[in-house]
């Protein structure tokens, strides 16, 4: 039976090994990797994801972005259960494996989402956290409604819900979506009995507004980084961010998943 894994804190995006150690020391208690130019859950490359999780060792659990689904069936794209299996073959033996997954769902309005997506899930090795992605801009990207999101995690056996942005040129979550619809989402996730995390381009100034909205995770990149999204992070404005976070628990995270195979 798949353990729970418990998400508390700050997450920060890292795109490698020096962003790994800024983000710890900055008071991140989650670490998620992605490249931010392949887009908002754009696939890191596996020798990258490697060599960041044998940094991060056993300091605290992580997670990965895994791209669109839609992504999946292009010919001449490997899949998320490859890229996932190419990642654990290349892990460093003191490395943990990525405690969760996440996979976007734009462009998949009008397919039979929930079905490729568990067949996508299917084939993950059980005792990784499945993360239900949920795009605020769900209209713009062409992706299922979030309640539709939210009611198939919970019946899937997920989580943890990610509400995020598709297009992160058109502003901040708060930018592009309203707080009471944002209310709205996160306590329909509650209900359900999901972990929620906000993130999509979250401006410091914005984490106040955010926590008030009760997400177990904030997650945040460019209000993390010297130069934006595409930037480095920095130490001190995640020490920065992990002060305005104060309200939510931010004790290092303990994986309850166990070995996982």
């Amino acid at each position: 039976m798949k353990s729970r894994m418990h998400w508390r804190g700050l997450l920060v995006s890292v795109r490698d090994g020096a962003e790994v150690d800024a983000a710890l020391s900055g008071g991140a208690t989650i670490i998620d990797v992605k490249e931010p130019l392949h887009g908002s859950l754009g696939r890191a490359n596996p020798l990258v994801i490697a060599s960041i999780a044998g940094r991060i060792g056993k300091q605290t659990s992580w997670t990965m972005a895994c791209g669109e689904l839609h992504e999946d069936a292009q010919a001449d794209r490997i899949t998320i259960a490859q890229h996932y299996n190419g990642v654990r073959s290349l892990l460093p033996p003191h490395a943990l494996p990525p405690a969760a997954v996440k996979i976007g769902l734009a462009g998949m309005a009008r397919c039979d989402w929930p079905r490729a997506l568990q067949g996508v899930w299917n084939g993950l090795p059980e005792g990784v956290e499945r993360v239900a992605v949920s795009y605020a801009d769900w209209q713009r990207a062409q992706a299922p409604p979030p309640l539709e999101i939210i009611q198939m995690a919970a019946a899937a056996g997920c989580y943890t819900l990610l509400i995020d942005t598709f297009h992160k040129s058109a502003g901040s979550l708060l930018q592009q979506c309203p707080l009471p619809l944002l209310a709205e989402w996160i306590q329909a996730a509650h209900e359900f009995g999901l972990q929620t995390a906000l993130a999509g381009g979250i401006k410091l100034a914005e984490i106040p507004a955010i926590c008030a909205l009760g997400p177990d995770v904030v997650a945040l990149r460019s209000a993390v980084c010297l130069n934006g999204r595409a930037g480095t992070v920095c130490k001190e404005l995640v020490q920065h961010a992990s002060r305005l976070c104060g309200v939510l628990p931010v004790s290092p995270i303990v994986s309850t998943l166990g070995e996982q195979p």
